[in-house]
C-alpha cells in the first residue's frame, strides 16, 4: 500500500479522529488565524452570524467528525465558499474524493486562502485559513493528486456551496 493510498488516508483519518475525541471536551480550540483581515468582527458578531458548529471550526479551529459533511457528496459544478464571509475558495473542478472523510481539493482559487504552521496534537501540519476573515478551514498535505500533489482537507462546516 502506497503512503498516499485512500485506504491508508482513511485509516489515518479515523485513527486521528478517534485519538482526538477523548480530548475534545477537555481542550479548548485555539482562536482563528491571528492578524488583521479585510473582514473583521467581534466574537459576539461571529456568534450571531455562524451556527455553533461553524463558530467552533472557523473561529476556534475545531474539526468536524469525518464522513459527516453533506458536501462530501456534492458533485455539481460551482464554487465552495467560506461559510463565514462568502469568499470564493475552491472551484468544484478541483474537488476529489480523498477517502479521508472531509471535502478535499487539489488547489484553492487564487489568493483565496492563507496558511500557517499548526503544531497542535503533537505534530506539525500546515493550517489553511480564509484570506478574508482568517477563519480556520482545515489543513493542507502533500499527498494529493496531480497536478499539484496537494490535498486541501477542509471542514465541510467551514464551507458553503454555490452552484454554477
Amino acid at each position: 500500500m502506497s503512503a498516499s493510498s485512500p485506504d491508508r488516508r482513511r485509516f489515518l483519518a479515523l485513527l486521528g479522529a478517534g485519538a482526538a475525541l477523548p480530548f475534545a471536551s477537555a481542550c479548548t480550540a485555539k482562536p482563528a488565524a491571528k492578524g488583521r483581515f479585510p473582514v473583521m468582527k467581534t466574537e459576539a458578531e461571529w456568534r450571531r452570524t455562524l451556527t455553533a458548529e461553524q463558530f467552533y471550526i472557523l473561529r476556534e479551529e475545531g474539526t468536524e467528525r469525518p464522513f459527516t459533511s453533506p458536501l462530501l457528496k456534492e458533485h455539481r459544478k460551482g464554487t465552495f465558499t467560506c461559510a463565514a464571509d462568502g469568499t470564493a475558495l475552491f472551484a468544484s473542478s478541483t474537488k476529489f474524493d480523498s477517502g479521508t472523510g472531509w471535502p478535499s481539493f487539489w488547489k484553492p482559487l487564487p489568493k483565496a486562502v492563507g496558511t500557517s504552521s499548526d503544531r497542535s496534537l503533537g505534530m506539525s501540519r500546515t493550517e489553511v485559513h480564509c484570506s478574508q476573515c482568517g477563519g480556520h478551514l482545515g489543513h493542507v498535505f502533500d499527498d494529493g493528486p496531480a497536478p499539484t500533489g496537494l490535498r486541501y482537507c477542509i471542514n465541510g462546516d467551514a464551507l458553503k456551496f454555490r452552484p454554477a
